[in-house]
């Protein structure tokens, strides 16, 4: 792995670029290197699939925190890539952006070359993002939430034909292909391409009686809501992947995905990190020497704990299986409190002089750090 050049690097973005960025710089890489630009060239084919690697992993959530973290080592076991179609063939699956025709589309507005890829061809919809705000013991016990968002629907009308009758006829300008060959250049260079056919709006059929809920574009805007189980356990900045309630596909191709991102409030009391849940409890100057009976706080009511005598502030207690539960599993885990001895305040005479007693009476031989402290000092 020592040999791979950081993926970052390999955009032209930093680590702070967001989802948007890095689908920005993929597409303008994936333009200046792919083969079909530089036929024989074999650096530009190992920046090709530089790029299409470094794609595959930042452009996935999990896998860009596996990255963030362990850099290349976090694939050592695997390619980062999920066994996909590889690179040395420079597969043409770029992450849900479709084909190099998709991408040289931005170019010349349509397929690159013969007119080998049909806007005919099946096409998934696009996911769709929302956001879901929960309350910390929401997030802990699990909760069921309504989600209200808009997608791209089948029109319900004319089923998707975009025709009030059902009906269409084969576009007469362009044969059915949906497309029509012109002639471009770039860099000096001509280039036959083909791009959508104006008449038929790059379908291949004409609709002569089009629907008029929806245009005769077949598909609606549509407002939909789900009810959702929220796992407990689950982590602020979390997503839960919705398969197939996205925005439909086109020509056949299935449904894109709804992407839940859970947003979980603070707690007055807890912090957590993980499946682990951290609290302060307060503590008497009397219950810190001679050790009590304490109330814990935990997610669940109050738990008996016993503090040992001559304890320290920030001294820290666990509470095992007290905390968290794992998302997707029985198992939860543990509740870390850290004491803080409270010292009192606007203490009256008699509480003073008992005190000034108490000190007296303890000597220097009970407080040994104060001892060891003004050891080191006066050996400088």
């Amino acid at each position: 792995m020592a040999d791979k050049r950081d993926y970052y690097e390999v955009l032209g973005i930093d680590k702070s670029a967001d989802e948007d960025t890095i689908k920005k710089a993929f597409r303008t890489m994936a333009k200046k290197y792919h083969p079909d630009l530089h036929p024989g060239d074999k650096e530009a084919e190992v920046r090709f699939k530089e790029v299409n690697e470094a794609y595959s992993v930042l452009s996935d959530p999990q896998k860009k925190a596996a990255y963030d973290r362990y850099g290349h080592a976090a694939f050592e076991q695997g390619d980062p890539s999920d066994g996909g179609a590889g690179f040395g063939g420079f597969s043409t699956s770029f992450g849900g952006f479709g084909s190099f025709g998709d991408i040289i589309e931005d170019f010349f507005g349509g397929a690159f070359g013969g007119g080998s890829r049909s806007r005919n061809a099946p096409r998934r919809g696009d996911d769709i993002g929302v956001g879901v705000s929960i309350s910390f013991e929401e997030a802990a016990f699990g909760v069921k939430k309504d989600v209200r968002f808009n997608r791209v629907g089948v029109c319900p009308n004319c089923k998707g034909t975009g025709s009030s009758d059902g009906r269409s006829e084969t576009c007469s300008d362009c044969g059915g292909t949906g497309q029509r060959r012109v002639n471009q250049r770039l860099s000096g260079m001509t280039f036959q391409t083909t791009v959508a056919c104006e008449t038929c709006r790059g379908t291949g059929k004409v609709v002569r009686n089009p629907c008029q809920t929806c245009r005769g574009n077949g598909y609606i805007r549509e407002s939909k809501e789900l009810t959702v189980n929220i796992p407990a356990g689950i982590g602020n900045g979390e997503r839960l992947i919705l398969q197939d309630e996205g925005n439909c596909g086109t020509n056949g191709g299935g449904s894109g995905s709804l992407i839940i991102e859970i947003r979980v409030g603070k707690h007055p009391v807890f912090t957590r990190d993980g499946a682990t849940l951290f609290c302060d409890v307060p503590l008497t100057i009397a219950e810190a020497v001679l050790g009590a009976e304490i109330d814990v706080p935990t997610l669940e009511g109050q738990k008996k704990f016993r503090i040992p005598e001559g304890t320290q502030s920030g001294s820290r207690f666990t509470l095992k299986g007290c905390g968290l539960p794992v998302v997707n599993s029985t198992r939860k885990g543990d509740l870390v409190f850290t004491v803080t001895v409270e010292i009192p305040k606007s203490l009256n005479g008699k509480q003073k002089e008992i005190m000034r007693q108490f000190g007296e009476a303890c000597g220097d031989g009970n407080y040994a750090k104060r001892a060891s402290f003004f050891k080191r000092f006066r050996k400088q």
